[in-house]
């Protein structure tokens, strides 16, 4: 069966199932979820847990064999196997369906990975999970209900906020849940009873959209020019290293570069973005990206980036930060200013 995360307590509830598939790219809710599992298991005496990290050199033998063995005392227990972020082809497809196709119900299978395109939810592997117990797929908070997922949030560790102070803790923490659990916990501490107003949150919670250079590469990738600004000036004003930012977005500017070449010849997007090892949740990005920029953009965004190094490095009068801030800004589609 498919149920939305917030259905999995009540699932629960009813019945222990075989096997369940949580899968998503919103950590603290898919955390959650794993947890309230976990929790599930002790509660019905299941107390032993086997965690199998899959990785490259994993050896899918040892699922088979952990469902297969008994525990010390000969009691159930839970086989957590963490798939991160690799894919699974027709091999280890098919030593999960066996593992599934065996177990008997004594032990209970989490399998957790990131977000899972559309072409895997329904690959044999997950529709062997469906069948044998529950998929639950995470998705992200949007701008739109991130104030009702905070309020709700508050509401449950018994917290009231009027709704300025929800906008103002929905500003400040840019849609990271968990900078806004870690915010709300904060002010359970601080407020107690109280009832949070804008001036509490605005006391209390550090000013933290909690920038960090790869999200501000990912937002000029999307083509948000003020957002990539606005990213890059937190960053700046947190005393963050300009060298090492540069050196992050000029490869991923290169990696560009050299795609949009490879398209340019005739390649196709998704063999070339394979090739260039681009992950398939940043696929987007990068094809969003291709259809803005050419080739001959990007190298000019290389040589710009080789402007920039040289100014940080005080080997030439111009200004860095002027530089820099075009640079994001072209990458994203928009252009600040001329430049020689």
């Amino acid at each position: 069966m498919r149920i939305r995360s917030e259905q999995l307590a009540g699932q629960l509830s009813k019945q222990l199932l075989t096997a369940y598939l949580v899968c998503g790219d919103e950590l603290l809710i898919t955390q959650e979820c794993c947890d309230t599992i976990r929790q599930h298991c002790r509660k019905e005496g299941i107390s032993e847990r086997e965690v199998l990290n899959v990785d490259r050199s994993f050896d899918w033998g040892q699922l088979l064999d952990a469902g297969q063995s008994m525990s010390l005392f000969g009691e159930r227990k839970l086989i957590e196997l963490r798939l991160g972020g690799n894919k699974m082809d027709q091999k280890t497809s098919a030593a999960l369906q066996e593992y599934l196709q065996r177990a008997d119900g004594s032990n209970i299978l989490l399998v957790s990975c990131g977000k899972l395109d559309s072409r895997s939810m329904n690959s044999k592997w997950v529709k062997a999970l469906d069948s044998a117990g529950a998929v639950i797929q995470v998705w992200p908070i949007d701008r739109q209900h991130l104030n009702n997922w905070i309020m709700q949030r508050m509401r449950n560790i018994g917290l009231n906020a009027d709704n300025d102070a929800v906008q103002l803790l929905a500003d400040r923490v840019e849609g990271n849940l968990l900078a806004a659990d870690q915010e709300i916990s904060k002010l359970k501490i601080l407020a107690g009873d109280k009832t949070i107003t804008a001036d509490i949150v605005a006391n209390a919670v550090a000013s933290s959209a909690r920038y960090d250079v790869f999200k501000l590469i990912d937002t000029a990738l999307a083509g948000n020019a003020g957002n990539a600004l606005q990213m890059l000036n937190s960053l700046q004003a947190e005393g963050g290293e300009d060298i090492a930012m540069l050196g992050a977005i000029t490869r991923e500017i290169r990696t560009l570069y050299q795609c949009a070449q490879q398209l340019e010849q005739g390649g196709g997007v998704d063999r070339v973005l394979d090739s260039a090892r681009v992950w398939d949740k940043r696929k987007t990005l990068y094809k969003n990206a291709l259809r803005r920029l050419k080739s001959v953009q990007l190298g000019k965004l290389l040589q710009l980036a080789t402007r920039i190094d040289a100014a940080q490095k005080g080997q030439s009068k111009e200004n860095g930060s002027v530089l820099f801030a075009n640079l994001v800004a072209l990458l994203a589609g928009q252009q600040l200013s001329e430049l020689a």
